[in-house]
C-alpha cells in the first residue's frame, strides 16, 4: 500500500507555526479585559484574540511531545482544544494569569490524545500510570538505569517513591512500554506463511455444540412456559417481576403493588419457585445444573 503523502500538512502546520509565533502576547490589563469581556458577555471576538494571542502556548507544548511519533499537526489540535477549555474555564476574578491556567488545560489535552493513540491497548488506565506514561524515561535517566533492558528492584521502589506510586504501578507501565503494537497478521518466521492469529485458540463453541444449546434453551422455555401457566396471577407476577427480568423487582416494590408486606411476597416467591420445579421436574429428568437455575 502506497503512503499518503503528508506534505501538505507538514507545510500547512509550518505555516501555522510561523503565524502563531508572530502573534504578540498579551499585556496583563488586556488579557483581563478580554476575558471578562468573553466571560460576562459571551463577545466571541474576545475569546478568539485571547486564545489567538496564547496560541503559541500550544505549539511550544506540542513541540515538547513530538518523540512519542504521532503527527504535529494532531497534537497541535488538541493542544487547541484544550487552549479552549481553559479560555471557558478561565475566571479572570481569581487574579493569575491566563496564560498559567491555559498551559495546564493544554497538556493535560495533548497527554490524554498521546494515551489514547499511543498503543490499541490503553496504556493510562490511572493517575498513576499517566504520570509513569510520561516521566518513566527521564527518571531512569535520573537514577542511572539506560532504556533497554528491565528496571532493578532498587530501581523500580525508587521511581516508586520519587511519583509516590506502588511498586506494581511501576512494573506495569515499564512492561506496558517495553514493546510496541504487533499484528495478528505478522508471520511467526521470515519465510514462514503461518500468521500469529493462526495459533491462537478458538475460545467459540462448536456448530454441533452451538445447536445443542439452542435445542435446549428452546426446550427448557417451553417447559418453563407450561410451568407457569399451574402458578396463580400473584405467584405469576412475582416470578415475572423477580425472576425472568434483567433488573428484578424487589420485595418491597412487589409488596406495595401487591398490597401486602414484604415477607409476604417472599413467601409467594418460595411456594412459586417450588411449584416450578416440581412441574419442570415432571415433564422430564434434567440435568441437575439446569434444575438448579430454580433452585
Amino acid at each position: 500500500m502506497a503512503q499518503a503523502d503528508t506534505t501538505p500538512n507538514i507545510a500547512a502546520d509550518n505555516r501555522y507555526i510561523m503565524k502563531t509565533m508572530q502573534t504578540p502576547l498579551l499585556e496583563r490589563e488586556a488579557e483581563f479585559e478580554l476575558a471578562v469581556r468573553w466571560r460576562d458577555n459571551d463577545d466571541t471576538a474576545a475569546m478568539h484574540e485571547l486564545v489567538t494571542a496564547y496560541a503559541r502556548l500550544v505549539v511550544s507544548a506540542a513541540s515538547k511531545y513530538r518523540h512519542y511519533g504521532l503527527p504535529t499537526g494532531d497534537l497541535i489540535q488538541e493542544g487547541n482544544i484544550g487552549l479552549m477549555q481553559a479560555a471557558k474555564r478561565f475566571d479572570p476574578d481569581r487574579g493569575f494569569r491566563f496564560s498559567t491556567y491555559a498551559a495546564w488545560w493544554i497538556r493535560a489535552s495533548i497527554q490524554d490524545h498521546i494515551l489514547r493513540n499511543w498503543s490499541i491497548v490503553r496504556t493510562g488506565t490511572t493517575a498513576a500510570h499517566k504520570s509513569l506514561f510520561f516521566k518513566l524515561k527521564r527518571l531512569r535517566a535520573r537514577i542511572g538505569e539506560a532504556e533497554g533492558g528491565p528496571l532493578s528492584e532498587a530501581g523500580r521502589q525508587k521511581i516508586a517513591e520519587t511519583i509516590g506510586v506502588n511498586v506494581s504501578d511501576v512494573v506495569t507501565m515499564e512492561q506496558r512500554l517495553s514493546g510496541a503494537d504487533s499484528s495478528l497478521n505478522a508471520p511467526i518466521a521470515v519465510e514462514s506463511e503461518s500468521e500469529a492469529q493462526d495459533f491462537i485458540a478458538d475460545t467459540r463453541p462448536t456448530p454441533e455444540q452451538a445447536t445443542m444449546d439452542m435445542h435446549d434453551s428452546a426446550v427448557l422455555s417451553k417447559w418453563l412456559n407450561e410451568a407457569l401457566t399451574e402458578l396463580s396471577s400473584r405467584e405469576r407476577l412475582i416470578i415475572m417481576k423477580r425472576r425472568l427480568q434483567e433488573e428484578g423487582a424487589t420485595l418491597e416494590q412487589l409488596g406495595g403493588v401487591l398490597g401486602v408486606s414484604k415477607e409476604r411476597v417472599r413467601q409467594l416467591e418460595s411456594r412459586a419457585m417450588k411449584k416450578l420445579k416440581k412441574s419442570i421436574e415432571s415433564q422430564t429428568i434434567l440435568p441437575m445444573d439446569l434444575i438448579s437455575d430454580f433452585d
